[in-house]
């Protein structure tokens, strides 16, 4: 089963495996998983739009986002190990996510108004860029899923995820890390490699998902798929928006 490993930590080697043992009422399909994304993407934008409002309206919403930020890692961590919940689970981690995106938006659009006022424009169609340029290296096998790509991607997948959980311990107890928010050659460096990174997960999520329906999974493993695709778009956009951030502010 080395075929369906992923970087993503909501798609892994066991994903596919353990559901296979279960009962089900169809075969995950890639269309079916496609439109389960468009599903969540849509739930995905509707809280991220209220949540700009509220902040454009003077409404205090930090303790909100960082509620969303917490509640929507702890639905991932639930669906880590209850994947047949995914049809309940995954449209409510798009309407939390989708809150914390809309606020961090907002707050950079604010805080970069002056310098880079089309910032958050920028970052969506750039990721969209990168999302429907991945898709097409992975179609045309210009960049295959080997074994040695997913170790490579997972293990450095989660190095990051481990770093950034420290950094927001540290942040909790007033201690920033700076090359995370400066605009330093190293901290856009770092900044520019896990945009990389993110983009690489986008090959093993399509690897996974197209594996996943030539092996008939479950049909609930769509939106497990729609899901774990989601968690990297979303992550690919924060990133890509963090390093305009910061290329915007080296040009202060």
């Amino acid at each position: 089963m080395a075929l369906f490993k992923s970087g993503n930590p909501a798609l892994n080697e066991k994903t596919f495996s353990k559901s296979y043992s279960m009962s089900y009422d169809g075969a995950m399909t890639v269309k079916g998983t496609l439109n389960k994304f468009g599903i969540l993407f849509l739930l995905t934008m509707a809280t991220a739009g209220l949540a700009w409002k509220m902040v454009y309206s003077g409404v205090e919403v930090t303790t909100y986002m960082w509620v969303s930020v917490f509640g929507a890692l702890g639905i991932a961590l639930i669906l880590a190990f209850k994947m047949q919940w995914a049809a309940y689970l995954a449209p409510i981690y798009a309407l939390v996510k989708g809150f914390a995106v809309g606020a961090i938006s907002a707050y950079y659009n604010y805080a970069f108004e002056k310098i880079a006022p089309n910032i958050i424009t920028q970052a969506v169609a750039l990721t969209f860029g990168v999302v429907i340029a991945m898709f097409l290296l992975y179609k045309f096998n210009i960049i295959k899923a080997t074994p040695v790509f997913k170790k490579i991607v997972i293990t450095a997948t989660l190095g990051i995820a481990v770093f950034y959980l420290i950094s927001i311990g540290l942040h909790f107890a007033n201690i920033d890390i700076p090359f995370l928010h400066e605009g330093s050659t190293f901290g856009i460096i770092f900044s520019l490699v896990v945009v990389g990174l993110a983009a690489m997960n986008l090959i093993l999520d399509f690897d996974m998902i197209e594996n996943g329906a030539n092996m008939g999974a479950p049909k609930y493993m769509e939106w497990y798929g729609a899901f774990g695709l989601l968690v990297t778009i979303v992550w690919l956009y924060l990133e890509i928006l963090r390093l305009l951030a910061k290329l915007a502010g080296d040009r202060k």
